[in-house]
């Protein structure tokens, strides 16, 4: 466990305490966050979790820019997709879960192709999501946590499991405090 790897885990837990009270700021603690993930996965040879944090760099931009838009009296606003729209992300989910896995397979080293690529991709649809201010990220990031936990473990990350563990918890308190904003209301995706 190395410090980068601490601090990037504590910044990942500012940013996430941050998101599920819907503040804004949690973007440049996100920023960094991934930055140094990126070389905490390179080195674990998690290449699948690597390149996702330069996908997770320019969303987070986005996002940044998206809920300082949408940002209001009361906050952030948060909102349900609609039912087409979580059949569409899921089939789109789960054909690039398959397609990207399978490169990792027969492409490169991977120390684990399936289950590195199964929270490449959850976490994609899942933080694209979150920037979107949709309530369904947190079911999605409750999955990625339950899968991430073992994986990191068993890799020697062990302070990125421990952190899993704890963001499984947070993404379980941001996904009722997200529904509790959201109040019922639907918004199209």
């Amino acid at each position: 466990m190395s410090q980068l790897e601490w601090l990037a885990a504590l910044l990942v837990l500012v940013n996430v305490g941050l998101v599920v009270m819907r503040s804004v700021w949690n973007y440049p603690f996100a920023l960094v966050a991934v930055t140094l993930y990126a070389f905490v996965f390179y080195e674990a040879r998690l290449y699948s979790d690597m390149l996702l944090q330069g996908f997770f760099f320019v969303l987070n931009l986005y996002g940044w820019f998206a809920w300082q838009r949408a940002r209001d009296d009361s906050g952030v606003p948060v909102g349900w997709m609609s039912e087409r729209a979580r059949a569409v992300w899921g089939s789109v989910t789960i054909a690039a879960w398959l397609v990207w896995s399978y490169a990792m397979h027969r492409y490169t080293d991977a120390a684990a192709p399936w289950v590195d690529g199964a929270i490449a991709m959850l976490s994609i649809t899942a933080q694209w999501l979150l920037a979107r201010r949709r309530v369904e990220s947190w079911f999605l990031w409750i999955l990625v946590d339950l899968i991430a936990v073992p994986l990191f473990a068993w890799r020697g990350l062990y302070a990125t499991s421990a952190v899993y563990l704890v963001l499984l918890g947070m993404s379980i308190d941001g996904l009722i405090q997200w529904r509790r904003a959201a109040a019922g209301g639907e918004v199209p995706a």
